[in-house]
């Protein structure tokens, strides 16, 4: 096993996988987490809790994009979860970019609830924000949709992004065209 890498090479998968069944305990782990903090600071106006939370998710996709998403606490925790169902590979390369985009958004809320702690009018910017990411890790969690690998494949058809030499697999092999 490679300390530095997402996702891992198996047998008769050209590409890196990672295993679908951790990757959505993992965002179920999240949606948890982020809905206490959003319940707390929007319906109860304990905002100090948002960045804590926030700080967590940053670490949390920190860890899996720049060591091994084997070693992120969500993921470690998931493992626990899943760990009698058999792995269910799924291409590596449009998680990746998915963890990239929940790091980028989770780093947002984190570095605005920080700013505008003490400011109410940041509720909404914020909240917002909040929404969008409960509702993409619920839409993982609830019905196996990674909205991030969806942008993925949009970014390689419209050419933003190189296109991979093996196709990954995705859920459902809903990448199939």
């Amino acid at each position: 096993m490679k300390i530095f890498s997402f996702g891992e090479y198996i047998e008769g998968k050209p590409y890196k996988v990672l295993d679908e069944r951790k990757m959505r305990a993992s965002a179920g782990i999240m949606f948890i987490f982020g809905l206490f903090a959003s319940i707390n600071g929007f319906m109860l106006s304990r905002y100090a809790i948002i960045p804590y939370v926030m700080g967590g998710f940053v670490l949390n996709f920190m860890i899996g994009l720049f060591i091994n998403p084997k070693f992120s606490p969500s993921v470690i925790l998931a493992s626990i979860f899943v760990w009698r169902q058999s792995p269910q590979p799924i291409g590596a390369v449009q998680k990746k970019f998915a963890w990239s985009l929940g790091l980028v958004l989770s780093g947002t809320i984190f570095v605005l609830s920080l700013l505008l702690q003490n400011d109410k009018s940041y509720f909404e910017p914020v909240c917002m924000l909040c929404i969008i990411c409960l509702l993409l890790l619920y839409l993982e969690t609830a019905f196996s949709i990674c909205v991030g690998c969806k942008l993925y494949q949009l970014a390689v058809a419209i050419k933003l992004l190189p296109k991979p030499k093996e196709k990954p697999n995705c859920m459902g092999d809903s990448c199939a065209n």
